[in-house]
């Protein structure tokens, strides 16, 4: 039996999915690769067809849509090997912020936009001295009449070129507990005082436009605070479990990926005579990656059924998410090897896996704090 019950719906949303990304998106990912950034036409065409936010409810122009749409997306996303279009982080990480605890007002103004493409999202958490420890944010808000003035860095902001819209942590310096002084605040791009850096060159997410971003005295109204003062903190421990599971998500897929590809190859690439698929040292390798896919496969799928029941499953979700991202990592080091010299050229779609799934376990808390996290509920 399996464990998720997608509908015909779900299904043809998948094959429409992929068809537009069959025809929009896979024959640009080498240009936006060189030019390392996703053109905002994409993200418009995106938009168009429905394939932004889905889960935002009919109300705010949305499709209401559950979280298996959100899955899809995410996996069909991962099939392209790019990652300058994160639609998933968009929708599924940054879009909930707003719909969670924004006012009325700012969900009718910034939703459709959100829902169409004309509005690109960022998280602006991270900064040069403060990535996994949230509560060592250094950026300020301080309170001037009827508005709030930040001041600081963030670093490695996807979306952080593109975004129009960010959801950003800071915190009263006035306020001595560290986790009670966050809170989280929507910022508009272009606004006096905020400044987009260069685009942060990396190892891997070639077409991902990571950047620094500036604020200098940048002012914005009291409004534009995301719920009561003092809860950003809680607010972003609440909005991590999604998170983690989308990374965890996108981590089998990634393998799953990895592994289709390189068992076509191992049937098409011959040595001694005969394809190197025949060989008992290939097959085992397969036979063991698929069965670290598998595995995943099945705990994460069970974790998006909970999470769609609404469980809490912090600790679960924090194994999964160091979890899967390890066994990517190992799949797609694997995956290279039987590629041979060729698996590290760049006309060879590993190449770009191998040293796109890196990151992985660094982003959404480094895979050490999600164990510290699991450690600390088993009571150790």
């Amino acid at each position: 039996m399996e464990i998720l019950q997608y509908t015909d719906e779900h299904r043809m949303f998948r094959e429409a999915l992929r068809r537009f990304l069959a025809k929009e998106i896979t024959p640009h990912v080498e240009q936006w690769e060189e030019a390392g950034i996703a053109p905002r036409e994409a993200w418009k065409k995106m938009g168009e067809q429905g394939f932004l936010a889905m889960n935002v409810p009919e109300e705010y122009g949305g499709l209401g849509a559950d979280f298996l749409y959100s899955v899809i997306v995410t996996e069909e996303m991962t099939r392209t090997n790019h990652s300058g279009l994160a639609a998933s982080l968009h929708t599924d990480i940054i879009v909930p912020y707003i719909l969670s605890f924004a006012s009325e007002e700012q969900k009718h103004k910034y939703l459709p936009g959100c829902i169409s493409g004309d509005i690109i999202t960022a998280i602006a958490m991270t900064e040069p001295n403060a990535g996994s420890d949230l509560a060592a944010i250094k950026m300020t808000a301080v309170e001037s009449g009827d508005g709030i003035i930040l001041n600081g860095q963030k670093t490695f902001i996807s979306n952080g070129i593109n975004c129009d819209l960010l959801v950003l942590a800071a915190r009263d310096p006035a306020t001595e507990n560290p986790h009670a002084g966050v809170d989280l605040f929507l910022v508009e791009a272009g606004i006096p005082g905020f400044e987009k850096g260069k685009r942060i060159k990396k190892v891997g997410w070639h077409s991902q436009d990571t950047a620094e971003l500036y604020f200098t005295d940048c002012r914005i109204p009291k409004e534009n605070r995301l719920g009561e003062k003092g809860t950003g903190f809680l607010k972003l421990m609440q909005k991590l479990q999604q998170e983690r599971l989308v990374c965890a998500i996108g981590a089998v897929a990634a393998a799953e990926y990895m592994l289709e590809i390189t068992i076509q190859y191992c049937k098409e690439r011959t040595a001694f005579g005969r394809p190197i698929a025949k060989f008992q040292n290939t097959q085992f390798e397969i036979v063991e990656m698929a069965t670290e896919a598998r595995l995943g496969r099945t705990f994460v799928d069970k974790l998006i059924a909970d999470h769609m029941e609404g469980k809490q499953i912090v600790v679960d979700v924090s194994m999964a998410k160091y979890w899967t991202t390890d066994m990517a990592s190992r799949v797609a080091d694997r995956c290279m090897q039987l590629f041979g010299g060729y698996g590290y050229c760049e006309e060879y779609p590993i190449a770009r896996a191998w040293r796109d799934i890196r990151v992985a376990r660094i982003f959404a808390g480094t895979n050490e704090i999600m164990k510290t996290i699991a450690a600390r509920f088993m009571g150790l």
